[in-house]
């Protein structure tokens, strides 16, 4: 069995693959554990290709479009840095970027929004050589995921500010259906496109709970959100029914699941440990969903000992992975403040199966 076996047959719940599938998320590492993983194994390659991930990913090629995103600003930092979104961050000490530029923040009107700069991803040219990169992972035998995190909500306060679009939900509907809407018109055709090219899975994720429960109303996500992630899916759906999709969302996500499932996610990620009951979870839904993750990035990667690593994997290989159903990752990207003894001992324990 080879990994694209091993993930396409546990995350579609059909049989028991030969052991539950693994990767670390986002490319394994925060910019400062990446020197460490450099350092310390001496390695050119990316983590997916020195560990042996299950799994492989996809991106769209790079734009040809040349915004200049600044003239949405009255000043911006010398050192902002804009994604094609229009989301400007600066550099933080830790390399991770803070967003403090929203280019919608100040818009008023619907037709200010419709005016705006939106990106070109839905564009066909974005896509030409993914075909290609998707069929050489496949025929090295990795399954390949598509991806299309911050699907939604996230691009949308991120483009709009946090506090802002909250609001909008309440004061400035129109604006924020007209957001919501001009993002999933692009997503729409993201996804048609990753299902042409022939991934195995699609990533999408919005982080709609906080680690206490919703961050929004059942009433505001069905309005805003839970139809336009519908026509995401139906879109993949319509060029490949057998293509699988993955819904990432961080927090205590038990409250939420039954809307995840009724939009068409197949695949719930990260499934935090630390504020979610895997063991319920897993009776509740294990018949309707696969899990990709489980392994908690603040408890036991960053303060376990490489013993209490190796037992997580394999206590939450036997919890959710019964019977199929389970890849195995930590809950998040890692930082630094994960020991690399900890990093070794997870795929260690992961590749020795359960």
């Amino acid at each position: 069995m080879n990994a694209r076996d091993r993930v396409i047959q546990a995350l579609s719940r059909k049989g028991t693959p030969d052991r539950v599938p693994f990767e670390i998320s986002w490319g394994a590492f925060t910019p400062l554990l990446m020197k460490t993983y450099r350092a310390r194994t001496g390695s050119d390659l990316p983590p997916e290709e020195y560990f042996d991930f299950d799994t492989r990913f996809v991106l769209p090629g790079p734009t040809r479009l040349k915004t200049d995103f600044a003239r949405y600003f009255e000043k911006v930092d010398a050192n902002v840095s804009f994604d094609e979104w229009g989301v400007g961050s600066v550099p933080t000490l830790y390399e991770m970027p803070d967003y403090r530029y929203h280019p919608l923040e100040k818009m008023g009107h619907v037709d200010q929004v419709n005016a705006y700069a939106w990106p070109d991803l839905g564009e066909a040219y974005r896509y030409a050589g993914v075909g290609d990169q998707v069929k050489a992972y496949q025929q090295r035998g990795y399954a390949v995921c598509g991806e299309m995190y911050q699907t939604i909500f996230e691009i949308a306060w991120l483009m709009r500010g946090m506090q802002t679009f909250m609001t909008d939900f309440y004061l400035e509907p129109a604006i924020a259906h007209a957001i919501c809407e001009r993002i999933t018109e692009i997503r729409v055709q993201q996804a048609g496109h990753f299902a042409r090219a022939g991934v195995d899975v699609i990533r999408l994720g919005d982080d709609i709970v906080t680690q206490q429960g919703r961050m929004m109303s059942a009433e505001t996500y069905r309005e805003f959100l839970l139809p336009r992630v519908k026509r995401i899916v139906a879109a993949a759906k319509a060029v490949n029914p057998g293509v699988i999709i993955f819904m990432h969302c961080c927090g205590r996500v038990e409250e939420v699941i039954d809307e995840l499932v009724e939009a068409g996610v197949e695949v719930l990620n990260p499934v935090q440990p630390e504020c979610n009951d895997l063991g319920l979870i897993k009776q509740k839904y294990g018949d309707r969903l696969s899990f990709w993750g489980g392994i908690g990035v603040q408890s036991v990667m960053p303060h376990g000992t490489p013993a209490e690593v190796r037992k997580s994997v394999r206590d939450t290989s036997d919890l959710l992975g019964k019977g199929g159903g389970l890849l195995l990752a930590p809950a998040h990207i890692l930082d630094p403040t994960v020991p690399w003894e900890n990093v070794e001992a997870f795929v260690e324990a992961a590749r020795q199966g359960r």
